[in-house]
């Protein structure tokens, strides 16, 4: 039987209210069970956070910026500040859980570790812990998202990863993380699934999040210096599967005034069948080993999910930001490509910073929420638009 959560944070059975559980085989379940019994113990091992603090620091390079846009606050009559995780190395987020696990992995005795990537970032990062940590390395990444995501894909492969192109379904990140669950149960003596969002069976999502807490944890220190608060009124990032955004929200689910928006894509429109609106469309039903909002036809066959920004293109959410939204907590908006690709246009020529297409979508809500002048609002950056530029410019015509 389910235990409810106390507030926002995960029962024992690995549940955010309906949400979560592991769902999975019974090869599958002996990895995730131990898992879940080791990961809490590394995770508040003072030696264990003494080096996964000072690499943060000295190799990531946190605390990353939260730079007040001048502009952007201007134009939409408030203060508005921009949580540079672009700034980070390999440019982006993911380095935070990546070395995380990463460190995990290995204390746990794994010398292989296999992952799946969309947009690249993740990848990127789990090659780039793994040449740190001298463990080996295979990404699995869908065919399609190999095509959009060139450089990243050149760039895992000079970090010395084995990249394993998946054609099953739409090549997307969806069957990326399907085959990367199918090698974790065949080899899990020697290999350990360094998964890259908040999505899959218990513990994955709980642990992620707390791999990238670090980002809620800093803009509170970062808001308490710069306006004498910790708290701002807002605090809004886009949404795949979760990590960014739960790593975002993370301290500040329980401050009922804080106002968290989950920015999800729409793709060709949340009605036109060509969409990733899993939190906007989606119906309860289980997906990667968890149970959560996901794109199902009328018999609940998951459908697949369109984006133009790979790492988005996911048809379901993690358990958290499903019950966020199912309980109020979080608010839903859902952006088009069309007007994510805008929004990176704007901020690069306002503020010189070219964006990841998942973070445009967090810019482009920017343009339907009614903003109060006192408002303090905060917005992830989770990655730059490096790996998404022959897409800009693409579709250059839109910045006119």
């Amino acid at each position: 039987m389910k235990t409810q959560t106390t507030n926002f944070e995960i029962s024992e059975q690995g549940y955010y209210g309906n949400f979560g559980g592991a769902f999975v085989s019974e090869q599958l379940m002996n990895c995730t069970k131990q898992l879940a019994a080791d990961y809490l113990k590394y995770i508040n091992d003072a030696d264990f956070q003494q080096e996964f603090r000072e690499l943060l620091h000295d190799y990531v390079g946190r605390p990353t910026p939260l730079y007040r846009s001048e502009k952007l606050s201007q134009m939409y009559g408030c203060t508005i500040y921009l949580k540079r995780e672009d700034l980070n190395h390999t440019g982006a987020h993911k380095i935070n859980n990546a070395i995380g696990q990463a460190l995990m992995a290995k204390r746990r005795g794994a010398r292989r570790i296999v992952a799946e990537t969309g947009a690249g970032q993740h990848g990127v990062a789990t090659a780039t812990a793994c040449a740190l940590l001298n463990l080996d390395c295979t990404i699995f990444m869908g065919a399609e998202d190999i095509v959009r995501q060139h450089s990243n894909v050149q760039k895992m492969k000079l970090l010395g990863a084995r990249i394993v192109s998946v054609t099953e379904g739409s090549g997307t990140l969806e069957n990326a993380v399907d085959a990367a669950l199918r090698e974790w149960s065949q080899h899990p003596e020697d290999t350990y699934y360094l998964l890259g969002s908040a999505v899959g069976p218990h513990p994955f999502p709980d642990m992620v999040m707390r791999f990238q807490s670090i980002i809620s944890e800093e803009m509170r220190q970062q808001l308490l210096t710069k306006e004498g608060k910790e708290l701002p009124d807002y605090v809004i990032a886009c949404i795949g599967g979760g990590s960014n955004a739960t790593g975002s929200f993370s301290h500040f689910l329980n401050d009922l005034s804080v106002r968290l928006v989950l920015v999800e894509a729409a793709g060709r429109g949340i009605e036109s069948g060509q969409t990733a609106a899993s939190l906007s469309c989606g119906k309860e039903c289980v997906l990667h080993g968890a149970n959560t909002l996901v794109l199902t036809d009328e018999n609940g066959t998951c459908l697949g999910a369109y984006s133009i920004s790979a790492g988005l293109d996911y048809p379901g959410v993690g358990p958290l930001p499903a019950h966020l939204v199912a309980s109020g907590r979080a608010d839903v908006i859902a952006i088009t490509d069309e007007e994510a690709l805008r929004a990176a246009y704007e901020v690069n020529k306002l503020e010189g910073i070219l964006p990841a297409l998942e973070s445009a979508h967090a810019l482009a809500a920017l343009k339907k929420i009614d903003f109060k002048p006192e408002d303090i609002v905060v917005l992830t950056l989770s990655g730059r638009g490096d790996k998404d530029l022959e897409t800009y410019i693409q579709y250059i015509d839109l910045a006119k």
